[in-house]
């Protein structure tokens, strides 16, 4: 592999980590708080297996870096200062309500559907076997996502209209989960990712009848952003990490 090809790779994969980490991370505060115990349980396990993806990533990272992967990944969560982060302004924005999680999860796993069944069929060994281990648990989180999605925008006034709240405010943001790196294009041409505007024409093929169907209506393409950018942290992202390290900051020597 050359060095301007691993180094994109390293890149993206760092990128997908990053996002998965802090969604997962967003998910875990809705611990004791979800609006019924039985989806108290179940969310709290959806946010696992994005932490354990991460945790997957930053190993494939660790690979590529030939670094040994015993304390990679505590050094990548625990260690590092905002500005090294990756992710996405869409997974780091604050939890909001209910409607708000369950949507951005659920438009979060379309998205990560289409990437895995993409990477899983590469020439690369360590892309291929991470998307099809990831891909199982998908097949669970995304009908559970969806049918909240549908649940929430056929049932009371009240719960629609906060979905088409959590929807409007999600929108603007998408590009920060659809743009690509800026040396991703080689990637791309190697064949292991699938060029950007194809994911996101295929994600909103998938979602856009889905969200109709569920009674809402699709924010305008004027209102999506092109401000948002993986080299800036969020608004919100500070206090997130902050929440997230507190423990290492406190018992440096232990992490």
């Amino acid at each position: 592999m050359n060095l301007t090809l691993q180094t994109a790779l390293e890149h993206k994969v760092l990128a997908m980590a990053d996002d998965q980490l802090i969604l997962g991370h967003r998910n875990a505060e809705w611990c004791g708080h979800a609006p019924i115990l039985e989806e108290d349980v179940t969310f709290a396990n959806i946010a696992l297996d994005e932490i354990a993806h991460a945790i997957s990533w930053y190993g494939l990272l660790a690979e590529l870096r030939g670094e040994t992967n015993d304390h990679f990944a505590n050094r990548m969560i625990y260690q590092r200062p905002a500005a090294d982060f990756r992710s996405s302004a869409f997974v780091e924005l604050a939890r909001g309500d209910w409607s708000f999680s369950m949507l951005r999860q659920y438009l979060f796993d379309v998205m990560e559907t289409l990437l895995l069944d993409h990477l899983e069929k590469t020439d690369h060994k360590g892309l291929a076997h991470l998307a099809t281990k990831m891909k199982v648990d998908e097949y669970y989180h995304h009908p559970h996502t969806a049918a909240w999605v549908t649940h929430l925008g056929k049932s009371a006034p009240e719960n629609k209209e906060r979905l088409q709240s959590a929807l409007d405010l999600l929108w603007p943001h998408l590009d920060s989960l659809f743009d690509p790196l800026p040396d991703e294009a080689v990637i791309v041409k190697a064949g292991w990712m699938p060029p950007a505007d194809q994911l996101r024409r295929d994600w909103l093929a998938r979602v856009i009848p889905h969200l109709k169907e569920s009674g809402l209506h699709i924010p305008t393409s004027d209102s999506i952003s092109t401000k948002p950018s993986r080299q800036s942290r969020s608004v919100d992202f500070d206090a997130l990490l902050t929440s997230l390290q507190a423990m290492a900051r406190l018992f440096p020597a232990v992490w």
